[in-house]
């Protein structure tokens, strides 16, 4: 099954991680000061997946949360999100499901995360056996299952399985300081394994990280990786995005908004390229969907929840206008 094909049968398994996010309320409260939280899913890899299902896609997380109350918590918050939760697992013991605390806010942001003892670290490989890849058409993974084990090695039999079973690979960095013990360490782990993607995502960031802190090195990857036929998404913040494709080179804007918070934009950025790419290959058109994604997420309170519908993203683009990136 080629890219395209498998992108359009829009049946995805994804792998990483999925959490709970509390924040502040009312917006712009800081943390330390607030009186309540709203809670709902978090986590990347669970994000991207609500954003998928939003749109009408299938998606079935791979993950293991705590057996206790949060990890039930997600489980019960992916099924409302109507993500596939047959390849969930519940671990015992001290290992625990990540927890975020934010706030809404821009100035001097905050984000306390607890990922003592994670339990997504805790995925074996014996359990990617258990995967029906037969049953989708492409797999997606964030790059933090690599730091840690056994997980690293599950996701490492996971594409051994996709593999052999002809789906492509979606591989999005999503680099976490707090996941690694330097960025050398994530480097070492992680590049490796770009070359095993049909899609490599990233900011410019994490592509400077993967090269040891060189940007100039970061991009020239980006562009070796294209050169051996992968579809190469190099996101520049504020800059937008550099789509590398074969022998495309394509820069695409903005959608100004007013942030909420700083986070948020990477993951329903991803879901909704793949499904504006699933209806006729467009690179060019995914991108300005993806991004329009982005903008939208991050002006809005939440994560899974702020992920829009195809209505509510038809609005925001003919509500809203594109920045030119050569400007």
């Amino acid at each position: 099954m080629n890219l395209i094909d498998g992108i359009k049968g829009n049946k995805f398994v994804v792998f990483g991680r999925a959490g709970m996010d509390m924040f502040a309320e009312p917006i712009g409260t800081k943390s330390e000061f607030s009186e309540s939280f709203r809670s709902d899913l978090g986590g990347s890899s669970a994000n991207i997946c609500a954003g998928l299902c939003k749109l009408g896609s299938e998606a079935s997380l791979v993950t293991s949360v705590s057996n206790d109350a949060i990890g039930r918590f997600c489980i019960n918050r992916l099924n409302y999100y109507g993500v596939g939760t047959e390849y969930v697992k519940s671990v015992a013991g001290e290992f625990r499901t990540s927890l975020a605390i934010y706030e809404s806010c821009i100035d001097n942001f905050q984000n306390v995360i607890y990922r003592n003892g994670a339990a997504d670290f805790e995925v074996k490989p014996s359990e990617m056996d258990e995967v029906d890849y037969s049953q989708f058409t492409a797999l997606i993974t964030a790059g933090t299952v690599f730091a840690g084990q056994p997980s690293r090695d599950a996701t490492f039999r996971a594409f051994e399985n996709a593999r052999a079973q002809g789906i492509p690979v979606i591989f999005d960095i999503d680099y976490r300081a707090n996941a690694w013990p330097n960025a050398a360490a994530a480097a070492l782990r992680m590049r490796p394994e770009f070359a095993q993607a049909d899609i490599l995502v990233g900011n410019n960031d994490e592509f400077t990280v993967m090269c040891g802190g060189d940007e100039a090195k970061g991009l020239a990857a980006a562009r070796a990786h294209a050169e051996t036929g992968q579809l190469v998404l190099y996101k520049r913040g504020e800059l937008g995005c550099i789509s590398l494709y074969q022998e495309h080179v394509i820069e695409t804007g903005i959608f100004p908004v007013t942030p909420a918070k700083p986070f948020g934009a990477g993951d329903a950025f991803l879901g909704n390229f793949l499904i504006r790419l699933s209806l006729d290959g467009d690179v060019h058109s995914a991108v300005l969907r993806g991004s329009a994604a982005a903008a939208y997420v991050v002006a809005r309170v939440g994560c899974a929840s702020a992920m829009p519908d195809k209505q509510q993203l038809d609005d925001f683009m003919f509500s809203h206008k594109i920045t030119n990136p050569n400007k």
